[in-house]
């Protein structure tokens, strides 16, 4: 057998999950020997063409979010792509759509995000985007991994002479701030609005409160004084209710929360009432389908999504489009079929006019620019449509192994299906980040619904332990 042989026989280590790969920082695979690695991967697909940009450089764009552990794997992945040729340029925290953004406006053939979006701070991540400003296509991820779990990379390097270098971009948050301020309508300001701003300590703590401010709002910061240990720690999209109470507090127009790494939103109206992803999505869709600006009346969410969503959209001549839950899936079906408007009940929200990725910051200054140009506010807006009672039980576990397999999940399913009796649906699925499955269940009836959603988290609980 030939040495290649034996090489592609290896068995190859998964990495990525369905937002890149993720992990606790100092613990496989988000440790530094794994991450030099991942670098010299992506570098090495660089040099072969594999991964490649109509500019033909080997220029790699690489920001970050607030975590401790980002200036550890900001050092190990600027070595392993440095080593093989590669030129790094570091732009220090910004939103992974500010990632997404510059990687195609600085001609970059790859952009790199080190986040772990909305996970504690023990957890970090990498996110790769191609020249495009889109994340890299599973072959690609798979390619990566297939180079990492070989022991032959360092036989691929090139000479000294060719090694790379790393310097700092000290003007990419001021890029993104002027690219998200122009998603904005020039005729209209934000002058006279009061917003509560969460950016939970982390990748938007800075240019988000500039952006609303540039626009002449007044800001009230939460959430935008990381260090290092509190990203995500009781503030931003995840903790929606503190954002509530400052709005009653302060008697804002609006709220607004990010999350770590500022790719999702949830919003308060001036009631001090949460309004989701599904919610910013049907206000907009109205808006853009009123405007003639969405493409083909088609929006595209998540199987998570809420069925008063698709049952209003159809109402109002607008078709909806499910995928798999993931903002990723949401985005090839927006690609693929030229769709403008998507994302997922939890806050991911794609404009894809004007990112290639979901963007807290550009969906709520679409919200705003709705609220200016109807003179309505968000709490009038948020009437759109009934939300159908949802339960979403998520339940740890120890064992991924597939439900179907599972003896008795099958027929516990078939029962609880038979007593919603077409009144509602049940949707459980292994979450793609975390060590979580999420059982939602859907149904006129809350207290019915409820007890279903919790039998069936027992159950798995049990099993997957």
């Amino acid at each position: 057998m030939s040495e290649t042989n034996k090489i592609t026989e290896k068995k190859v280590t998964k990495l990525f999950g369905t937002d890149g790969i993720r992990g606790t920082a100092n613990q496989f695979p988000m440790v530094p020997d794994v991450v030099v690695k991942v670098g010299q991967a992506i570098g090495y697909l660089i040099r072969t063409g594999r991964i490649s940009s109509t500019s033909k450089n080997m220029k790699v764009v690489i920001g970050k979010d607030t975590r401790l552990s980002g200036y550890m794997i900001e050092q190990a992945l600027s070595s392993g792509l440095n080593s093989m040729g590669i030129y790094v340029q570091l732009v220090g925290p910004l939103p992974t759509p500010g990632i997404g953004y510059l990687t195609r406006t600085m001609r970059a053939v790859a952009g790199i995000v080190i986040s772990a979006s909305h996970n504690a701070y023990q957890d970090n991540g990498i996110k790769i985007f191609g020249p495009d400003g889109f994340k890299l296509d599973d072959s690609l991820e798979k390619e990566i991994e297939r180079l990492v779990s070989e022991d032959n990379l360092l036989s691929l390097l090139p000479p000294s002479n060719e090694v790379g270098r790393t310097r700092r971009i000290e003007d990419a948050q001021g890029r993104y701030i002027v690219h998200a301020k122009s998603t904005f309508p020039l005729e209209y300001t934000l002058e006279g609005m009061r917003i509560v701003l969460d950016t939970a300590h982390g990748a938007a703590y800075k240019v988000s409160p500039a952006i609303f401010e540039e626009l002449g709002a007044e800001v009230i910061h939460l959430g935008s004084q990381p260090n290092g240990t509190n990203i995500n720690d009781k503030s931003g999209a995840l903790h929606p209710a503190n954002i509530a109470n400052a709005v009653r507090q302060y008697r804002a127009d609006v709220g607004i929360g990010l999350d770590g790494d500022a790719d999702r939103i949830v919003m308060v109206d001036d009631n001090g009432q949460i309004v989701n992803g599904d919610k910013i999505i049907a206000i907009c869709a109205l808006h853009m389908k009123q405007k003639g600006e969405l493409k083909n009346n088609t929006i595209v969410v998540t199987q998570m999504s809420n069925f008063g969503l698709e049952k209003k959209m159809t109402e109002l001549g607008i078709k909806t489009i499910k995928t798999n839950v993931g903002d990723k899936y949401v985005v090839e079906e927006m690609r693929k079929n030229h769709y403008n408007l998507g994302g997922e009940q939890s806050g991911h929200i794609i404009f894809l006019n004007h990112s290639t990725t979901g963007d807290g910051t550009v969906a709520a200054l679409n919200v705003l620019s709705v609220m200016r140009e109807s003179g309505k506010k968000l709490s009038e807006l948020a009437k759109i449509f009934e939300e159908m009672p949802q339960v979403l039980i998520n339940c740890r576990v120890r064992n991924r192994k597939p439900l179907d397999e599972i003896k008795g999940y099958k027929e516990l399913i078939a029962e609880k299906e038979k007593e919603l009796n077409g009144d509602g649906r049940l949707f459980i699925r292994f979450s793609g980040t975390e060590p979580l499955i999420r059982i939602l269940a859907e149904g006129s009836n809350k207290e019915k619904i409820s007890a279903i959603a919790e039998e069936i988290a027992s159950f798995l609980e049990k099993e997957l332990s």
